[in-house]
């Protein structure tokens, strides 16, 4: 019996690195979401670097790509009351420890070097910060799209 998929999007926006995009997949598996959406230069199957680090998430991932994420982020508005929200290190970023998640919810990721495009920040309705306490100023992408949907699930989970 397959259980049902949490309503969470998962939204790369300019992912650099093959390898971050099979963890994610492997990261979505996990948690069980409706969607994946691979977004400008993210690398999408069957590119041969993500299995590395997928082991097999492709194949039980719900996925799409778009060449635009701007596109990815109205297709999403338009569909449904999903809300949007980026994950970024930005001065008006909401610790994501003090936000309230609540589903239909994407989650958009950012480029490694750049982050999440202004345009796709400027189309959000809420942007959260995972919180540095090292000298490094953030988590790679991977990490951070695992930190922040087990957030999300362990609100909605317990609400």
């Amino acid at each position: 019996m397959k259980k049902k998929q949490h309503q969470i999007t998962v939204i790369l926006d300019n992912i650099r690195s093959a390898l971050n995009v099979g963890a994610i997949f492997r990261t979505c598996d996990a948690a069980n979401i409706q969607k994946l959406y691979l977004c400008g230069i993210t690398a999408y199957p069957p590119h041969n670097k993500i299995p590395k680090t997928a082991l097999g998430a492709v194949e039980t991932v719900p996925w799409k790509y778009f060449k635009n994420t701007s596109d990815a982020v109205k297709a999403i508005k338009l569909s449904d009351h999903t809300a949007i929200v980026s994950v970024e290190l930005t001065k008006s970023a909401k610790n994501f420890w003090d936000f309230k998640f609540k589903t239909p919810l994407a989650l958009v990721l950012g480029n490694e070097i750049t982050g999440v495009s202004k345009e796709v920040l400027e189309a959000s309705d809420a942007v959260v910060k995972i919180p540095m306490y090292g000298q490094k100023e953030s988590l790679n992408v991977a990490t951070s799209c695992g930190v922040v949907v087990y957030e999300v699930l362990r609100q909605i989970r317990t609400t």
